[in-house]
């Protein structure tokens, strides 16, 4: 589950970068080879990476949530001592029958 989790966390990271460079590479092709001519309002474009890239941040930020309530979740019984001694003591009682 561990190794599972450090996976994903560097999936995000690495999809972080991406889209770091994405938005780089953007700008560097609007700069030089379309400064007036593209179809589509560059400035527009950029923002909407920049929205994606926070909808993504969102995203991790859930994932992370989900996680540590998953760990939490694991981490309870779901039954008390008292149901757990009960238990037993059917167990051994259905045994003798």
């Amino acid at each position: 589950m561990k190794a599972e989790v450090n996976k994903l966390e560097l999936m995000f990271q690495k999809t972080d970068s991406d889209l770091d460079y994405i938005q780089y590479r953007l700008e560097y092709e609007i700069k030089t080879n379309h400064p007036d001519t593209a179809e589509k309002n560059p400035v527009t474009l950029l923002k909407e990476l920049s929205a994606m890239k926070s909808q993504y941040q969102t995203l991790h930020t859930r994932f992370n949530q989900l996680l540590q309530s998953r760990k939490k979740l694991r981490t309870l019984s779901p039954f008390t001592k008292e149901e757990k001694t009960s238990a037993e003591q059917l167990k051994s009682f259905m045994s003798d029958l």
